[in-house]
């Protein structure tokens, strides 16, 4: 016999809780998510259009690499229809991160959560403007982390998060975010053919890449050639080499001819020191990896088959 639902039960009120979380997000967010359109010599409108949204109140708006490389000049759409001509303040190809400034300020601003601790399963919210529908919004959850995916110069993005929230031509560049309003990533792209699976840079390393961009202009980095995600560690195997954390970076792949692949790493090895410091999360390894890194030989701690080595490697600068 089929059972059927209790009417006096309380999910009409569960509901609304979701609804009221994800309408009072998208609304405290929407002055703050613009469009971009991208312009070429002439200023003329190339075809494709991108979102961005304000992290800064002189006017700072983060997108994506490839929503700028498809023009020479921008104008940004804010929410309430006005139009404004926008600069290019910094670019990363490497992780999709971009800046663009408007002369005005601006009318309100997003602010980066920390990504490190979301939960596969958790609400996220994209905003952005999918196929020229200005400020629309879609919402699902954290379907997975610590992906990674290439980047439109060949090289992984660690650290990305998969997400189920809708997401379509224009939403690059818009942000996703958890159910308290705060930047957990920067949506960047979507699998052809593929249904609810989409992806967005984690708000941990695009803010990292934004702070660069500010004050440097540029982002000036170390390479050794490795994509990684993080993994919890055993309790047992942390005790049994007294391991400096309960996480590490699981190399998912080398580059051909890398520093990485020319010390001796492999794909499989776990790394869990770079010199002293623990490496638990891939933005540790992004963090380590900066301007003083470029030259110097580094000593690296991995877990190979459960036992540890460690490996002489010399970080190189970055080219583009």
């Amino acid at each position: 016999m089929i059972q059927l639902p209790d009417p006096d039960r309380q999910d009409p009120e569960l509901l609304d809780a979701y609804s009221d979380t994800v309408s009072g997000v998208s609304r405290r967010a929407a002055g703050a998510v613009v469009q971009i359109r991208p312009h070429a010599q002439t200023g003329k409108a190339v075809s494709g259009i991108g979102s961005g949204f304000f992290v800064h109140e002189n006017g700072y708006i983060v997108t994506n690499s490839h929503v700028l490389r498809q023009g020479v000049s921008w104008t940004v759409t804010r929410a309430d229809g006005s139009v404004h001509r926008a600069e290019k303040a910094g670019d990363d190809p490497v992780t999709d991160i971009a800046l663009l400034k408007t002369d005005e300020a601006a009318p309100d601003t997003l602010v980066f959560g920390d990504s490190s601790r979301l939960q596969a399963g958790q609400i996220a919210i994209a905003l952005g403007n999918p196929l020229g529908f200005q400020y629309s919004v879609t919402a699902g959850v954290i379907s997975a982390l610590g992906r990674t995916l290439r980047s439109d110069t060949g090289r992984l993005i660690d650290d990305v998060i998969q997400t189920d929230a809708a997401l379509n031509p224009g939403n690059s560049g818009g942000p996703l975010l958890d159910s308290r309003g705060y930047v957990i990533g920067v949506n960047t792209a979507v699998i052809k053919g593929a249904q609810g699976i989409c992806f967005a840079v984690s708000g941990n390393l695009a803010r990292w890449v934004v702070d660069q961009l500010l004050t440097e202009g540029r982002v000036r980095r170390g390479f050794i050639g490795i994509a990684g995600q993080s993994v919890q560690l055993p309790e047992a195997l942390v005790d049994a080499w007294s391991l400096p954390g309960k996480k590490a970076l699981y190399v998912v792949g080398t580059e051909p001819d890398s520093p990485a692949e020319r010390s001796g790493i492999r794909t499989g090895d776990v790394m869990v020191k770079w010199d002293a410091v623990p490496v638990g999360h891939v933005e540790d390894l992004h963090r380590l990896l900066d301007t003083k890194s470029i030259g110097r030989p580094v000593s690296v701690t991995v877990l190979r088959n459960g036992q540890p080595d460690t490996f002489s490697v010399i970080p190189v600068e970055w080219k583009i």
